[in-house]
């Protein structure tokens, strides 16, 4: 049985990056999914990072911003490239 989805996980000072998905993204799908719909709408970096990322930019914007930068970026990379590596890793896991 799979592992039952996050809906609202805390988040690391960074998200993952290269070519892999990671278990960290599998764990992070929904906030990421919330990390694009926000930018879709055109939310407020400080406020989706404080609603979504819990990170606070009034006690360290910088950080707050690199935080909401690296997570929006995964979540672009995922769904404009990396769904297909989803994909490949359950065909490959499944021998389909």
């Amino acid at each position: 049985m799979p592992d039952p989805v996050e809906l609202d996980p805390d988040v690391a000072d960074e998200a993952p990056s290269g070519n892999v998905v990671t278990s960290y993204d599998e764990q992070h799908y929904v906030t990421y999914l919330r990390l694009l719909d926000a930018s879709r709408q055109g939310a407020n970096w400080q406020d989706v990072a404080r609603i979504v990322l819990h990170r606070d930019p009034a006690r360290d914007e910088a950080g707050t911003r690199r935080c909401w930068e690296s997570h929006l970026a995964r979540a672009r990379w995922l769904s404009s490239k990396g769904y297909r590596k989803i994909l490949e890793q359950e065909i490959a896991n499944n021998h389909l």
